[in-house]
């Protein structure tokens, strides 16, 4: 698809969603969940790998196309409610939000001492929620966005994130610095605002080494930089998802061990993966991350070693992680079946 035709796809889903009926909408976005697990693209395929490890020893076929079934939908849901949002009472979105926040004693205590803020997140739930209840609480927030192609699509969810109450900055700027950015991200932080960045994908070369999972990977550097050079306090969150709702949850701030800066950003950037492990653990279906995230398939995917199994899940590396057609398959029928993660859980469900 060109960039222009998906500018345009883009636009038109924006516009067909917000006017179909909910039910319509949410059945329509679960159908096209479902479609695209069983086509087993190349996303679908490293999104099983993904929960792969997350599983880890519960791994059965079963049980695998059953979470990355649910982690579909979940993702789904996240662009159905995008689509949606604009209009829907966003005020009213975001004071769910903050009632269904565990540890915003944390945020509330940096604020009242007029330290700055960083909430670190994985790709996990709704994180435009969860921004929107931070601005409804502070008053605004601060975030960088990725610059996409095309164009127009990258300036359409700046100015719809704008219209939440974020300050978003570009990633980088055209020259590809992110100098500039960075510069205004420490700034907010010493005036004693919020900054929030998405942490568990490192989309550079300049990551910070981390088990994840009991495996080799980076994470992005910023979040414990930025902490440790401003002072301010580095919260991991983690966002899932109830049947009707969301569910928030901010951690005390880490620990940025050692006397060198280098030690404070490598000891903080992995309590923040400890964190998010520990949660996506709870709700694997809520984590949405269907790029090479761990070294060896990003490696895999860069030297070309690995192509078949990225691609179509198929031999003896499909095998290996659990991604071949008895598992991603449609094993287990109907959407019942489909979210292990969170059949339990209800709006009043208590967060650890």
């Amino acid at each position: 698809m060109t960039g222009r035709a998906l500018g345009v796809a883009y636009r038109a889903a924006w516009e067909a969603t917000s006017r179909l009926p909910e039910h319509a909408a949410a059945s329509l976005f679960n159908r096209i969940s479902d479609a695209l697990v069983a086509r087993r693209g190349p996303a679908v395929v490293q999104l099983a790998r993904n929960q792969r490890r997350v599983l880890g020893d519960q791994a059965t076929p079963a049980a695998l196309h059953a979470v990355v079934l649910a982690a579909m939908r979940s993702y789904g849901r996240y662009w159905l409610e995008t689509f949606r949002m604009q209009r829907s009472d966003t005020d009213e979105i975001a004071q769910r939000g903050l009632d269904a926040t565990t540890g915003l004693q944390h945020v509330i205590a940096a604020r009242d001492e007029g330290r700055g803020i960083v909430l670190a997140l994985p790709h996990s739930g709704n994180w435009d929620v969860a921004g929107m209840s931070m601005v409804k609480l502070l008053g605004g927030i601060t975030t960088v966005a990725e610059r996409l192609e095309p164009a127009s699509v990258y300036r359409r969810f700046v100015a719809y994130r704008e219209s939440l109450g974020f300050e978003v900055l570009p990633l980088t700027d055209e020259a590809g610095s992110a100098g500039a950015s960075g510069r205004l991200l420490r700034q907010r932080l010493t005036e004693g605002k919020m900054v929030c960045l998405l942490a568990d994908r490192d989309l550079g070369t300049g990551g910070i080494p981390v088990s994840f999972f009991g495996e080799p990977t980076t994470m992005p550097a910023g979040p414990a930089m930025l902490a440790a050079m401003t002072g301010a306090a580095l919260c991991p969150v983690h966002l899932a998802y109830t049947d009707s709702g969301w569910l928030q949850y901010v951690a005390p701030p880490v620990r940025l061990a050692g006397e060198r800066l280098a030690d404070k950003v490598r000891s903080g950037t992995q309590a923040m993966a400890d964190v998010f492990a520990s949660r996506i653990a709870l709700f694997p279906a809520d984590w949405h991350m269907l790029q090479p995230l761990w070294t060896s398939d990003r490696e895999a995917v860069k030297f070309g070693t690995d192509r078949e199994a990225v691609k179509f899940g198929t031999d003896r590396e499909a095998v290996k992680f659990g991604t071949d057609r008895e598992a991603v398959k449609s094993g287990t029928e109907g959407g019942a079946a489909a979210r292990p993660a969170s059949e339990a859980r209800t709006d009043s469900d208590p967060v650890p």
